[in-house]
């Protein structure tokens, strides 16, 4: 298979496990019949597998740590770890009040190239909170990798941020399939 076809293939297989059809209630309050479930595909290991081989093709080659955001940049990023050999932190959306109390577990920051992980980006808004708040730690942050690209605005946010977003597949990869 050529990589077109195997990011096709994979992008199909993406949006057959994760798009869900019944009756869903939105974050908006809205309601819809179709739900598109992203950790499905983070729940499943051979898919996961496949999908972090294809995102390790995306990782800048000055990379020293990937840093996954919860929740779902997670599991991409430990299996994306795996790929690269590079060392993950894992970040929380608010620091812990117990324990160590730290916003970052895991492979230290300061003064190290970070890239930041996510599963789905929509308007980039949580990848913004995060990087400004691994920048605070001393992390060098100027690239972000997400499975998904929503093309709802995330990349430009991101730009405005000084962060380039790098995005193995977008929403109209996900639909092109079902077009054919």
């Amino acid at each position: 298979m050529t990589d077109v076809e195997t990011l096709a293939a994979l992008a199909s297989e993406i949006d057959t496990t994760c798009r869900l059809t019944g009756t869903f209630v939105l974050r908006s309050g809205r309601t819809a019949d179709e739900y598109f479930d992203k950790y499905r595909f983070e729940a499943d290991p051979r898919l996961l597998d496949r999908v972090a081989a294809q995102l390790a093709l995306l990782v800048p080659t000055d990379t020293e740590v990937l840093a996954g955001l919860e929740m779902g940049g997670i599991p991409v990023v430990t299996a994306l770890g795996r790929h690269t050999g590079l060392p993950c932190a894992f970040v929380r959306k608010t620091a812990k009040a117990y324990g160590t109390a730290r916003l970052a577990e895991g492979a230290e920051l300061a003064g190290r190239r970070v890239l930041v992980v996510e599963d789905v980006v929509t308007s980039g808004g949580q990848v913004v909170i995060s990087t400004g708040q691994l920048r605070e730690l001393g992390a060098r942050v100027e690239h972000a990798l997400c499975v998904i690209d929503r093309t709802e605005g995330g990349a430009q946010a991101l730009t405005r941020h000084g962060v380039t977003l790098r995005a193995l597949l977008t929403r109209a990869d996900l639909e092109a399939h079902r077009t054919r």
